[in-house]
């Protein structure tokens, strides 16, 4: 399980080596993406608080990066932490984020990034609940979630 220790030692020293590598162009993501996902996922840009469709989604599933399909948290980790964006305490495989000091707009903060794709997909905060205490603040243009099937005996 990683510990705000672990992030901070990642956004310093170097993060873990991903399982792939995904590179293409500004004009490649731009024909992939939507214009807000392109602004969120490639632009470092902010969804406005409460506006994400992945909000109040808790159905089974995972979350994976809309840019490469990498799978990044699962629903079961998911919880309401109140602050208007999906929030997550722990990724699902601890090389599947990447970590990046961020000193913009005057504060210190932890930017997490698709570890396959450089996609911003939001910041990491020391506030989530036991037992990780981390709070994965994640913007619902980043994401897409793939639903779990339920099987029925067939």
């Amino acid at each position: 399980m990683l510990t705000w220790k672990d992030i901070i030692n990642y956004s310093v020293k170097g993060n873990p080596q991903p399982d792939k590598r995904l590179n293409k162009t500004e004009e490649e993501w731009r024909d992939l993406l939507t214009p807000e996902q392109f602004r969120i996922t490639r632009k470092k840009g902010t969804e406005a608080p409460h506006s994400g469709a992945l909000c109040s989604t808790h159905e089974a599933g995972k979350y994976s990066c809309i840019c490469c399909d990498t799978p990044l948290f699962d629903s079961t980790i998911k919880f309401n932490s109140g602050t208007g964006w999906p929030s997550f305490t722990q990724p699902i495989k601890e090389n599947a984020i990447k970590y990046h000091k961020d000193t913009s707009f005057g504060m210190i903060r932890v930017e997490v990034m698709c570890n396959t794709c450089d996609a911003h997909l939001g910041h990491v905060f020391p506030d989530g609940p036991e037992p990780s205490g981390l709070r994965y603040c994640i913007n619902s243009e980043s994401m897409k979630i793939v639903k779990e099937r339920i099987s029925n005996g067939q």
